[in-house]
């Protein structure tokens, strides 16, 4: 759809962009101008800005910029078309069409849209009537509550060639309108029309305006198709919605996280079990124009699809297909189900934390590409190795963004130097397969890579970094002793785990008093810890940190040190406890290779080595300055 610049224009100069932005931002206004919080990147300092007398909104600490269309367009995930269409109505104007053609066209599918409704509360109807009885038993019997059912407007289509066209044409609906809109059959050889749908349990498509545009129907008996569309009508594209997508939007936009998975049951049950955030496609290919609607929303959607051959044959197509669309900061992630599960079973058996333990751990694009090219693979000889890295390169340059492209390139040589390091080249930390291979099972095996204990630089005092009770004495005294460093340190606080369950509940009552309005005292975090029934040992604890004794312990503890040094002596120390950490987690990873050498248990492996060395290198580099 067009529109002329005279139309954008008026457009622009009867919206505030203030009145646009303020219904997702809290704004304060201050003179011409108003301030809020970012909705583009986390901030605690109001950067974000609106001027209503330029027409734009910027923020200072991203550098997002633009007027009210754009602003829709980035937090909504909508089109241009579809925010023009939005704005005019919300300020009265009307959409302007270039011919009249155009017009009877936008007529039609307005009628369509009424159509489709009218069809969606009539299918409604039908399962909770005498008809869909059984269909509504064979819903319940799945799990789904009256209220999702009516969030969903599921529906039933009742068996018969003529029920819902017989209804619907007494309503004063031509049959001509539910020919175009899907919902009949007209036969090639000129016989009489009839229901598409029939003995069907029904779920209305919407689109991103949230108006129903299609049917998807799961067969209830013995019908051929178990799940069947609408077919392409002039307001229904299949490759281009993505079911749900318009009930998902805000709540994956909070969440930065998006979750697409197979069927319509699949989106439901996630949903009922408090994951919204989900869409599917309408097929099992997910396109091209659906990744980029994807992408809309958030910069890394999560893919989900079952644990059976075919879910993981659509995950390979999915994966292959986004390859020329891929570009910096837009990737995908996929989630492994068990095999045999999809995402219904698994939270109607297992519950809601099972997924979203899945989910924490799906993996990155890249991963999921190098398992495609490995899997079932005889990578023994030389020849097939070269055949490897040919497939590999070939991948590749499917790539369209040369940045992400090179980026590929260097990693998956980097994987194959891993994987297939040449024998003999145990000094320079490489793995040698073929001595591997000749004692794993006498009990000895090479370690590819020694992870050395932690040695003591001169720093801070003497100790600390050996001792790891100590160390996190240490740190938890220290923001006892100087409240106004958690503000500091604060993320580091949120990742910081520690061995001691008393050092862990005052850890985390510092975090509850930081991020209420409560001043920091500690009186308010006693008070905190008495209310939520902490151990006797706790509270003693408390007292112990916060004693004059204390600062013997190290000069990061006393009350009386600078803020200053207490936030870059802090980090120091939490820098060596992670690296301390990872460094058993190295030795546990380079031991358990040993026993049993996998693809899976190497990645593992040197995913940890690189984690440890660069956690390495930083905490040497805090501590050096």
């Amino acid at each position: 759809m067009a529109f002329t610049p005279q139309f954008l224009d008026e457009l622009r100069t009867r919206i505030n962009v203030s009145d646009v932005v303020s219904k997702r931002v809290k704004l304060i206004r201050k003179g011409h101008e108003h301030s809020g919080l970012c909705p583009f990147h986390k901030e605690k300092t109001p950067s974000f800005t609106v001027n209503d007398d330029k027409g734009f909104y910027h923020c200072f600490g991203c550098s997002a910029h633009g007027g009210a269309i754009d602003f829709i367009m980035a937090t909504e995930g909508l089109t241009f078309p579809e925010t023009v269409e939005r704005l005019a109505a919300d300020v009265g104007m009307e959409v302007p069409r270039s011919a009249p053609r155009d017009r009877e066209a936008e007529e039609r599918r307005k009628s369509l849209y009424d159509v489709c409704q009218i069809a969606a509360d009539w299918f409604e109807g039908q399962l909770n009537g005498m008809a869909g009885r059984d269909a509504l038993s064979y819903v319940q019997g799945r799990g789904l509550t009256p209220a999702t059912m009516a969030r969903f407007h599921l529906g039933y289509a009742p068996e018969g060639r003529n029920a819902m066209k017989r209804t619907l044409i007494d309503r004063g609906i031509e049959e001509a309108q539910l020919i175009e809109a899907g919902l009949l059959i007209a036969p090639e050889d000129g016989g009489e029309s009839y229901d598409r749908f029939r003995n069907r349990l029904m779920f209305p498509i919407t689109d991103a305006r949230e108006r129903v545009v299609a049917f998807g129907g799961r067969a209830l008996g013995e019908q051929r198709a178990k799940y069947l569309n609408s077919p392409e009508t002039p307001i229904f594209h299949k490759g281009d919605l993505l079911y749900n997508l318009a009930n998902a939007r805000k709540p994956a936009r909070d969440d930065d996280v998006l979750v697409v998975v197979e069927g319509y049951m699949d989106v439901i049950a996630l949903d009922q079990a408090g994951l919204p955030n989900v869409v599917a496609p309408l097929g099992t290919a997910l396109t091209e124009n659906q990744m980029t609607a994807l992408w809309r929303i958030v910069a890394e959607p999560a893919l989900c699809f079952d644990g059976d051959a075919a879910g993981q044959r659509a995950a390979q197509r999915a994966a292959q297909r986004s390859l020329p669309l891929l570009k910096p900061g837009h990737s995908l992630r996929f989630i492994a189900l068990p095999e045999g599960d999809d995402p219904d079973s698994l939270v109607r058996a297992k519950g809601t934390a099972a997924f979203t333990d899945l989910l924490n751990s799906a993996l990155p694009l890249s991963e999921t590409l190098w398992r495609m090219q490995v899997a079932n693979k005889n990578l023994e000889t030389p020849e097939q190795r070269a055949g490897l890295r040919k497939d590999l390169r070939d991948m590749v340059k499917e790539i369209a963004d040369s940045t992400v492209r090179d980026y590929y390139d260097d990693h998956f040589k980097d994987r194959l130097n891993k994987a297939f390091a040449p024998s003999g080249s145990r000094s320079n930390g490489t793995y040698n397969r073929k001595e591997y291979a000749k004692n794993r099972h006498s009990g000895r095996y090479p370690r590819p890579l020694y992870a050395p204990p932690i040695a003591a630089r001169s720093g801070l005092g003497q100790g600390w970094k050996a001792d790891t009770y100590r160390r996190e004495r240490l740190l938890i005294a220290a923001l006892l002793n100087h409240p106004d460093l958690i503000h500091e340190v604060f993320e580091d606080v949120g990742q910081l785990h520690l061995s001691s369950p008393e050092l862990d509940n005052i850890r985390r009552s510092i975090i509850e008093k930081a991020t209420s309005d409560a001043p920091l005292d500690l009186e308010g975090l006693r008070n905190n810890l008495h209310s939520s029934g902490m151990a006797d040992a706790t509270t003693k604890l408390l007292a112990e940190l916060t004693s004059p004794g204390i600062a013997k312990l190290d000069p990061l503890a006393r009350p009386d040190a600078t803020l200053t040094q207490v936030v870059k002596d802090w980090t120091n120390v939490s820098r060596w406890h992670q690296l301390e950490e990872l460094r058993h987690e190295f030795e546990a990873a380079q031991v358990d290779l040993g026993h049993d050498m996998t693809e899976e248990k190497l990645t593992q492996f040197y995913n940890l080595q690189e984690a440890y060395n660069v956690a390495k290198a930083e905490a040497i580099k805090v501590e050096d300055t």
